[in-house]
């Protein structure tokens, strides 16, 4: 029998993120709309979508897909799909690219909101993917898929018991780890990153951890010219991998 521990389905909440369920590699058993709902736009693709890979729409009422949902704001769409697959770090050490390695290290990143817009933004500079670790991390769930505008659905995201022992691994790999630190380091856009990369984002509230702060090559500095001390992460991570994209020549 499933389990919360271990179910036989997960559930993906949103007009996007379904959307992009549906085009990604996991197996969509159901879709849910709510009736009433206006099929245009992005519910049509949806219900196109779901009539072209044979995936079953239930049109029920509004109250049973509150019923249903596990985010506060469905938008209408649930899907139910087979469990999230976390890749293996092999998978994003050797992912093919045209260019040179980015890779995101998520060390306690707990809240799922910013995990999903971390690897929202991962995704939007095509990172070979992110990493986060097993315990003191938020995992991929509904809320994460959400947040992350179903861009989790394309992104390689690997899951590390120990992120100290893998930055030392990306490192035997010739990748180059940058950490992202509110005081102190280098201000980010001095520093070169244009090699093989790995971006290291840390907790909400304490940042890096000391040990994960001693295995990066170079700390970056984003100055805070007003009167709030730090960013929010997902921030901070935008401004650093676009940073490494203009460098890299990736965008006009």
């Amino acid at each position: 029998m499933p389990t919360k521990s271990n179910p036989i389905y997960e559930q993906v909440e949103g007009r996007n993120p379904v959307l992009e369920a549906l085009r990604g590699p996991r197996k969509v058993l159901q879709v849910y709309i709510a009736r009433g709902i206006e099929r245009k736009g992005v519910v049509a693709e949806i219900i196109s979508e779901s009539g072209r890979g044979g995936v079953s729409v239930h049109e029920v009422s509004r109250e049973r897909l509150a019923e249903i949902a596990e985010t506060t704001a469905p938008q209408g769409i649930v899907a139910r799909v087979s469990t999230y697959r976390y890749a293996e770090l092999e998978d994003i050490i050797h992912a093919e690219s045209d260019n040179p390695p980015l890779v995101f290290a998520l060390d306690g990143v707990e809240d799922p909101r910013n995990l999903g817009s971390l690897l929202r933004v991962a995704d939007a500079v095509a990172a070979n993917g992110a990493i986060v670790t097993k315990r003191r991390s938020a995992q991929v769930t509904a809320a994460v898929a959400k947040a992350s505008a179903g861009a989790v659905e394309h992104l390689r995201v690997a899951r590390v018991a120990n992120m100290e022992r893998t930055l030392a691994r990306l490192k035997e790999e010739g990748l180059w780890v940058v950490g992202a630190e509110a005081e102190g380091g280098v201000p980010y856009w001095k520093l070169d990153l244009t090699g093989p990369l790995v971006l290291v984002l840390g907790s909400e509230g304490k940042g890096l951890g000391r040990l994960v702060k001693e295995r990066c090559d170079f700390l970056a500095k984003l100055p805070m010219l007003g009167r709030v001390s730090s960013l929010n992460v997902a921030t901070a991570a935008a401004v650093l991998a676009y940073e490494a994209v203009r460098q890299r020549g990736s965008i006009g």
